[in-house]
């Protein structure tokens, strides 16, 4: 289920797991009313918490990762993506309200070429912080919510 690999970048990835993981799936979600959003979401189970997950990579994007441990124990790293989000754009003659839109969020450069079902993870031992690449990640059916989605979802 997970592979390993050594990029060019100054990142290096780790051979060995850092936990023992479930099958990784990612699922795409829209909200059903305009501006709601719609995103991708990346869960991975986990079978023991010994290390802290911290981000992840995914599909030229980063994202922290949130730890759940309700029914089961998995963290998920929650991506937006362009499609139905909500465009708040002020055009003013008054460049006091034009400077109140928000700033593009700069795009961070991916330290690693993983294809579409691979993702990295970044975790800590120590002040150290380590990269692993998990490969074959199944697509779920995505999730078409009626409204914008709940929080935490």
């Amino acid at each position: 289920m997970a592979s390993f690999s050594q990029c060019s970048s100054a990142q290096k990835l780790q051979k060995r797991a850092p936990v023992e993981f479930g099958q990784v799936y990612a699922q795409k979600w829209v909200a059903g009313v305009k501006g709601g959003g719609s995103g991708i979401n990346v869960f991975i189970p986990v079978k023991n918490t010994s290390v802290v997950l911290d981000s992840i990579f995914f599909r030229g994007q980063k994202a922290k990762l949130e730890f759940n441990n309700d029914k089961e124990t998995f963290y998920v790293g929650r991506f937006q993506t362009p499609m139905n989000q909500k465009q708040d754009i002020i055009l003013s003659s008054d460049m006091k309200e034009e400077a109140k839109n928000e700033l593009p969020q700069p795009i961070e450069e991916m330290p690693f070429e993983i294809n579409d079902d691979e993702c990295v993870i970044t975790y800590r031992k120590g002040k150290r912080t380590f990269y692993y690449k998990i490969s074959n990640i199944q697509m779920e059916q995505p999730l078409h919510y009626p409204s914008a989605p709940p929080k935490g979802q």
